[in-house]
């Protein structure tokens, strides 16, 4: 017999969720399993950053449910978000601390203490290459180092879940390349979730794709099958042909 697979890091069932006339996620389903790298994509207006912050409890769903590694993020939200690592968009940080300080005060916040504590920092800094602007004030960083700083309290309390939305956002190419080959190196025994516009990051660090428009599944599978779907061999010819021929066929437009 044969042992029971195991339960996947994230389980969305019919989520859903309007402000107020306003039809934003409409009864999406799906789960991510550890080792899973998910590129979450869709038009402006899609539903993606609604259902991301959803998943990691930043919005109440006005129906549905979301469980994180067994917890439900509405009735046990601690236990939920101590599994996530979260990167909004546009990466909010307070401006007037350092990104030690900064870092520091995510660590206190996240439970973090003595030998653990400051190991987690330092692994945090170096592994995002922070150390040149470690004692600098946020506010004074690029738009790049700004998005790192972000990336870095993400995984600074090693979560067995990430949610990046536009992770590589505002990064030159180098930076770019660091960030994808970092999730790729996490990805073995995390379950990941990425928002992204750039077409490319889904063939080059994402093993499914999921492609929604107005908060609906348009596509789930791996990007060699999206890929076969596209006459001309191009990520972004198929994802204007999916999403096109669906506003096309339902008239609806994106709302969130």
């Amino acid at each position: 017999m044969e042992p029971d697979a195991a339960p996947p890091a994230i389980n969305v069932k019919s989520l859903d969720k309007r402000f107020g006339p306003i039809h934003a996620v409409r009864g999406l389903s799906f789960s991510v399993a550890r080792g899973e790298v998910l590129g979450f994509l869709g038009p402006n207006g899609a539903g993606k950053s609604t259902t991301m912050k959803m998943i990691t409890g930043f919005l109440e769903p006005s129906a549905g449910t979301v469980e994180v590694c067994g917890a439900d993020v509405l009735t046990d939200p601690i236990r939920a978000k101590q599994k996530i690592g979260y990167l909004p968009e546009g990466a909010p940080c307070y401006g007037e601390m350092t990104v030690l300080r900064f870092l520091e005060f995510i660590a206190d916040i996240r439970g973090l203490e003595g030998d653990v504590r400051k190991q987690r920092i330092e692994q945090a800094i170096d592994t995002i290459n922070l150390g040149s602007v470690v004692h600098q004030s946020i506010e004074t960083l690029s738009k790049g180092f700004k998005r790192r700083v972000g990336v870095a309290q993400a995984i600074l309390h090693d979560p067995e879940v990430l949610i990046m939305d536009e992770p590589t956002d505002g990064l030159d190419p180098n930076q770019k390349h660091e960030v994808r080959e970092l999730i790729k190196a996490m990805a073995a025994d995390k379950a990941i979730v990425i928002s992204t516009h750039i077409m490319e990051e889904v063939d080059a660090v994402c093993t499914r794709a999921i492609i929604i428009a107005s908060g609906q599944i348009l596509f789930d599978g791996t990007p060699r099958e999206l890929l076969e779907q596209s006459p001309s061999g191009r990520m972004d010819d198929v994802f204007r042909q999916i999403t096109t021929r669906f506003y096309e066929q339902t008239g609806m437009q994106g709302t969130s």
